[in-house]
């Protein structure tokens, strides 16, 4: 298991460890392996189901755990399924990965896709937007229209992905950490968060905001360099513009700015939420 500063855990995948022997011949795998290939859709069977993940923030060090297991698992997957034409109404697909069909309490609005092997839990809203495999939604998150949650991206509880919203996915190599967004963030229209960056806690990030792994992020107020690639916990984010000098001239560099500190459990007057948006009648 890998942490996102380097450190190790005592965390054991709940994965069989098979998907280890399995991936160190993982070139001569093929649909043919029916056994090599029960094992392996097992495997993204409990992805799927929330049972196992590939990755989640540690209560005691707070740093993201990667499952390495679980990753591998997936990126199993494509070798040993195969293309499979499937069809919806008039719609027509051809892929290896199918659809997802466990979707107790998810309320999916026409027009949203979401892969087997992405979890959704009950009361998660899917507006028309893609859920790749191996993404985790948590209970009560909208996913807004045309916003995409990539392959192995952990999003929390109540967050809003609001719409265009681009959130990175990552299965290779197989240690490198996802786009974590943590419960109560919420992020504005056409923004991206992508290569591993973290929106931590009640974090809000304005319409258009663009924040990577090695995004310089400051204080607005006091001008302190903040932590690269993580958006501070209740925090109101905008991007924003760090002049740097280069042999050329000098030239504008895209960095994040905290524009404002809420207090924890606030609401942002300008982001407060119609909560008839969410509610189909089920609890988070």
């Amino acid at each position: 298991m890998t942490l996102s500063s380097g450190l190790m855990t005592a965390f054991t995948s709940p994965l069989p460890a098979a998907i280890d022997e399995l991936w160190e011949r993982r070139s001569e795998l093929s649909p043919a392996d029916t056994e090599a290939t029960a094992a392996i859709v097992s495997a993204v069977d409990e992805i799927d189901m929330g049972e196992a993940r590939v990755a989640f923030v540690d209560p005691e060090t707070d740093q993201v755990v990667v499952d390495e297991r679980a990753k591998r698992a997936i990126l199993l997957s494509f070798k040993v399924l195969p293309m499979v034409r499937a069809q919806v109404g008039d719609f027509q697909y051809h892929d290896r990965v199918p659809l997802k069909t466990r979707l107790d309490g998810v309320r999916v609005v026409p027009g949203a896709i979401a892969r087997w092997g992405a979890y959704l839990a009950p009361s998660v809203v899917l507006m028309p937007s893609f859920t790749n495999i191996g993404a985790y939604v948590d209970a009560g998150t909208m996913v807004d229209t045309w916003a995409t949650v990539g392959s192995c991206a952990q999003i929390g509880r109540n967050v809003h992905l609001s719409g265009g919203v681009g959130i990175g996915g990552v299965l290779e190599p197989a240690n490198a950490v996802p786009v974590v967004v943590e419960d109560e963030a919420f992020v504005g229209s056409r923004s991206m968060v992508v290569d591993g960056a973290r929106v931590r806690r009640g974090a809000k990030l304005g319409a258009g905001s663009v924040l990577t792994k090695t995004t310089r992020v400051y204080d607005a107020e006091t001008g302190e360099e903040l932590e690269r690639g993580e958006a501070p916990a209740w925090s109101v984010c905008v991007n924003g513009t760090r002049m740097r000098e280069f042999p050329g001239g000098e030239f504008g560099m895209q960095c994040l700015l905290v524009l404002k500190r809420l207090k924890e459990g606030e609401e942002h007057e300008k982001l407060a939420l119609n909560d008839i948006l969410r509610d189909h009648g089920l609890g988070a």
